[in-house]
């Protein structure tokens, strides 16, 4: 990261009524592998990428540090997240072959994250409630103390200097923990949310390579609930799911999908089923919602066009979770911008993070109340994080 300059100012006149917290960004992995400018707005990554590998195999670039300040998207889960050598065919720009390549290449991503915090002024890590009030502030937002049940904000009369956008550590697959009990050193660097698969680990079975917890990952889950770190239930394996959901003893709040859709409209192992959906409700969870055309509309793919899918399929992916969990409260944002499929695999409406406050807008014009569309933007999240932080 040779460019410590600031690009990005206060912004004092940005559209959107919606503070946002967005559940599930790639930004490290993308930075590393694919060398993504974050601190640069994702049109200007789009112009210099145009013709290389990384437009071709990560698509247009959707986010970018500009692009959250401007969208009013305060808070990120920035993901650790690897690929194993064996699912990428040399495609991949990280990649892992055993245990020991996972650590190394997952400590390089979460250092990462404290050295752009270290080095920009925008930037926070987020490990503790301090940390969050501090990024809270600077959005002229006031949060109650921990022991309040629900979110609530007031806005302050003076605006703050300038906007930072907090980072949430945040593991997409657990190889780089090379023992659940190396959880610890991991935590004591600053992760807090913790999702055992993507495809298939040493810990648990994971999308497209079915199978249940292991041994080590009952171990894991264990540490994770000792540590009182948040369990991220995203790509795990139909078996693994229900063991996870079954065996993890966190407390309310700590069990998350920071990105996945109902299975009822994406009928793959990717995605949560009815029971699973009631079933993080039940402990006061939440689910960020995918905005990946294919995770919206089972009849997208090859040859689709963006314009295709809208945000009227957002909105049924958001009322759905609604309507199985009885209420507003267990549904958010987790784009996964970036996340292997660029701005053109996302809907109509969404070029950029900076237009995530459409989601809102949407919500409220289809009969959501304010104080709803709230929960599902940031409000949801904001919760977690005050269950769950030190």
């Amino acid at each position: 990261m040779a460019d410590t300059t600031s690009s990005v100012g206060y912004v004092r006149n940005v559209r959107s009524p919606w503070f946002i917290v967005d559940g599930h960004l790639d930004l490290a992995y993308n930075a590393l592998g694919w060398r993504r400018n974050y601190r640069r707005a994702a049109r200007w990554n789009r112009a210099q990428e145009q013709g290389t590998i990384a437009a071709r195999e990560a698509g247009q670039c959707a986010t970018g540090l500009p692009d959250l300040v401007r969208g009013r998207v305060g808070i990120v889960f920035g993901t650790v997240f690897l690929e194993p050598a064996r699912k990428t065919m040399g495609v991949s720009p990280l990649t892992y072959g055993d245990a020991e390549d996972a650590y190394r290449l997952g400590m390089a991503q979460l250092d990462y994250y404290k050295r752009w915090a270290e080095r920009d002024h925008h930037v926070r890590l987020i490990g503790t409630q301090q940390d969050l009030n501090n990024v809270l502030e600077t959005w002229g937002l006031y949060t109650p103390p921990p022991q309040r049940a629900t979110y609530t904000y007031t806005r302050t009369d003076t605006p703050p200097p300038c906007h930072r956008v907090g980072i949430v550590p945040l593991m997409e697959g657990a190889d780089p923990i090379r023992e659940p009990r190396e959880l610890e050193g991991w935590a004591e660097q600053g992760l807090r949310i913790v999702g055992p698969a993507w495809t298939g680990t040493r810990y648990a079975g994971g999308t497209h390579e079915p199978g249940g917890l292991t041994k080590l990952g009952r171990e894991l889950l264990d540490m994770i609930a000792s540590l009182g770190l948040i369990l991220d239930v995203s790509h795990l394996a139909q078996q693994a799911l229900f063991d996870a959901l079954e065996h993890f003893e966190g407390g309310p709040g700590h069990l998350i999908a920071s990105h996945s859709n109902p299975q009822r409209i994406i009928p793959t192992d990717r995605h949560l089923p009815d029971r699973a959906i009631g079933m993080i409700a039940e402990r006061g969870g939440v689910i960020g919602v995918v905005l990946f055309n294919k995770f919206l509309r089972k009849d997208w793919g090859a040859g689709s066009k963006k314009h295709e899918v809208t945000l009227d399929d957002v909105v049924r992916a958001i009322d759905y979770i609604c309507q199985v969990t009885g209420s507003a409260d267990h549904v958010a944002l987790g784009s996964d911008f970036d996340g292997g499929f660029g701005a053109e695999s996302a809907p109509r409406e969404l070029d950029t993070s900076r237009d995530l406050h459409r989601i809102g807008d949407e919500l409220v014009m289809r009969g959501l109340s304010p104080q709803d569309v709230e929960k599902v933007m940031s409000g949801n999240w904001l919760r977690v994080l005050r269950t769950c932080l030190p």
